[in-house]
């Protein structure tokens, strides 16, 4: 397990307690009592790290190494169900946007999300999970086929923002991403969303609207990141703990502002303390997005949608 900053008082009680429970198998001492003494201090500072995150300290538990990715997801939901689908029929392949076909629940699904790597070689191959416009363009070919067979369409959003690179620009990163914030507005089936990682900026937007959409509880979802926003406010990346805060960004700062559905609760510590009882809960939320959507009319859809998305933000005329 790989321990953050603000986590290093529950790995140093992690130590001791394995210490201890080495030092009573290994001599004659009763050491049950110390163990249960650190065993208890342990969950309570757990609880207390845990229960009064800053708004940073969930960017950083969104971008855990060990946090569950896309594909992890994906088989858990799916199993041996999937069937990855590739490119968009017009430039190539885009690893880092991965999508296909699965039953969850024996209900199938069109999937679609980012994908990062866990290493330097998966990630160099997955592009660190940033799209270029073939990915989005995929995205959309994808929907579309779903809409055309009727299948509900799912999608998982964890990426720090489509590639911003000058090849991307050159073909068509806003057109794609823009085209599939239209076409997903009035696509003809239900779309349901969740935030499983990161969230951010148009990169997230371009396979991110949906009737239902979800954040898992340690994720972000915001117009830039806050490093992004620490360097161009203060032309440095020192604040970005205060750039996360003034960017009400966390799960509950969303749902507050009425921009996501619901939470998807963690389990203590995030994600990868206990993927099994995480991936059920997402699994129960995508269920219950579903039935609430099964029975509503191809015209409600589309209304239900383009009613959430008008009524986000104020202005004045």
């Amino acid at each position: 397990m790989e321990y953050l900053d603000f986590e290093l008082p529950i790995k140093e009680l992690e130590e001791q307690l394995d210490k201890c429970v080495i030092i009573g198998q290994e001599s004659d001492v009763d050491v049950t009592n110390t163990c249960k003494q650190i065993n208890k201090k342990l969950e309570e500072t757990k609880r207390h790290i845990y229960k009064n995150l800053t708004a940073w300290q969930r960017v950083q538990l969104s971008r855990h190494p060990s946090r569950p990715y896309t594909m992890d997801h994906v088989r858990a939901l799916c199993g041996e169900t999937f069937l990855e689908l590739f490119g968009d029929r017009g430039f190539k392949d885009d690893k880092a946007m991965i999508g296909g076909l699965g039953k969850i629940d024996g209900q199938s699904f069109m999937i679609v999300g980012q994908q990062k790597g866990f290493n330097t070689k998966t990630r160099q191959f997955r592009n660190f999970g940033m799209p270029n416009p073939e990915g989005y363009r995929k995205a959309l070919r994808l929907m579309k086929m779903a809409e055309k067979f009727g299948i509900p369409v799912l999608t998982l959003i964890d990426t720090p923002g489509a590639y911003p690179g000058l090849e991307a620009e050159e073909r068509g990163q806003g057109e794609a991403i823009a085209r599939n914030i239209f076409e997903m507005i009035r696509l003809k089936v239900p779309i349901i969303t969740v935030i499983v990682g990161e969230g951010a900026s148009g990169g997230a937007l371009g396979i991110g609207v949906g009737n239902k959409v979800y954040m898992m509880e340690n994720t972000w979802y915001s117009v830039i990141s806050p490093e992004s926003c620490s360097s161009i406010l203060w032309k440095s990346w020192e604040y970005k703990e205060q750039a996360a805060e003034a960017l009400k960004l966390t799960s509950a700062d969303m749902k507050k502002q009425k921009l996501v559905d619901d939470i998807i609760p963690e389990p203590l510590g995030g994600a990868h303390y206990d993927r099994e009882t995480a991936f059920k809960t997402v699994e129960q939320y995508i269920m219950k997005g579903f039935n609430e959507l099964k029975d509503l009319s191809t015209e409600e859809l589309i209304a239900q949608r383009m009613e959430k998305y008008s009524k986000m933000g104020e202005y004045k005329e």
